[in-house]
């Protein structure tokens, strides 16, 4: 039986290590100390992570960018999990809910065949002006930019068809992995790709709450955890929690236009003590304090991400040993 939520017994040293592993793990707020980081870089400097919480979601990710910098990043779907897989229940991590560095893109092969299109660390809407574009696009349902009836955000051809490719807005270049590939198993799989899943695949894999087991071969769970392993390691360790059956899953592709181009981004649900997350609780087990596992998001209303930066400490007091 895990400890009360707010008994904080979890130690810096374990924090460390979710970090260093390779996520990101969440910090007390932009203007608190971090509660964790990863091990030196260098002499005095550690990877500090922060949360970036704000009612618009592009002011939330303009802050979590603007903390990461250029040597940092915004933690994605698979960063958030792996940061929980290795923490205990007592953290913050998973005691409430983040918006995840993800997207998921409804798009149209050359061939003519929907797809969708996982994107982590940043895709199409690694900015907050993407972010803005969007919301600020006349509502017109022919308007090929603007939101969609299910609020998710339109994309053009020219984004629908260069995401396929790896080639994002801000002229990055990311690896894109077919389904089949990345399920086997993709050897160091760097922190920015996507992958490619067939639409039909996608739309008929179970949407809501499910047998763990199941879960564990749900493609788009595959997917949104960074394949395979990362799937069942987070799923065991999510199960163990309170020893509960089953965990949610949540996508829309059953009800969409796949011949409109759109994107959607990711949210991972999270609560303190982890309450209801078989959805027998809390109503149908859905909203900001429900804890109904991992789904997708609209682009209008509340945003928590958390970034992770290189912080020179040697100076600060928050990492010295005071013990005798």
């Amino acid at each position: 039986m895990s400890k009360p939520w707010n008994s904080r017994t979890l130690t810096r040293r374990q924090l460390v290590r979710a970090l260093v592993l390779g996520g990101a793990v969440a910090a007390a707020g932009p203007y608190a100390p971090p509660l964790l980081a990863t091990g030196d870089i260098d002499a005095g400097t550690r990877m500090v992570a922060a949360i970036f919480f704000e009612s618009h979601k592009a002011a939330a990710l303009q802050r979590a960018l603007r903390y990461a910098g250029d040597n940092g990043f915004v933690a994605s779907m698979p960063a958030l999990l792996h940061a929980r897989i290795n923490v205990s229940y007592d953290n913050i991590i998973w005691n409430t809910w983040f918006t995840a560095n993800s997207e998921e893109c409804v798009v149209t092969t050359p061939r003519g065949s929907p797809v969708v299109v996982a994107v982590h660390g940043g895709g199409i809407f690694a900015t907050p002006g993407r972010f803005e574009r969007s919301l600020r696009a006349d509502l017109n349902r022919h308007n090929p930019e603007g939101l969609t009836g299910q609020y998710a955000a339109k994309i053009t051809e020219t984004e629908a068809r260069d995401v396929l490719e790896g080639k994002l807005p801000d002229g990055s270049e990311i690896p894109v992995y077919p389904f089949d590939e990345f399920k086997r198993g993709v050897a160091d799989l760097p922190r920015r790709y996507g992958v490619v899943v067939d639409f039909e695949m996608a739309k008929n894999a179970t949407s809501g709450y499910q047998p763990f087991d199941e879960l564990k071969d749900n493609p788009m769970m595959l997917v949104r955890a960074g394949g395979a392993g990362a799937a069942m390691a987070y799923l065991d360790k999510a199960q163990a929690r309170h020893d509960t059956k089953r965990m949610g899953n949540w996508h829309p592709l059953n009800r969409i236009d796949p011949d409109q181009p759109q994107a959607r981004i990711l949210s991972l649900a999270g609560n303190r003590g982890g309450l209801g997350s078989e959805g027998d609780d809390l109503g149908q087990g859905w909203g900001y304090d429900a804890e109904f596992g991992l789904s997708h998001t609209g682009f209008i209303g509340l945003a928590r991400y958390v970034a992770i930066a290189p912080h020179d400490v040697s100076a600060s007091l928050q990492y010295l040993d005071f013990k005798p």
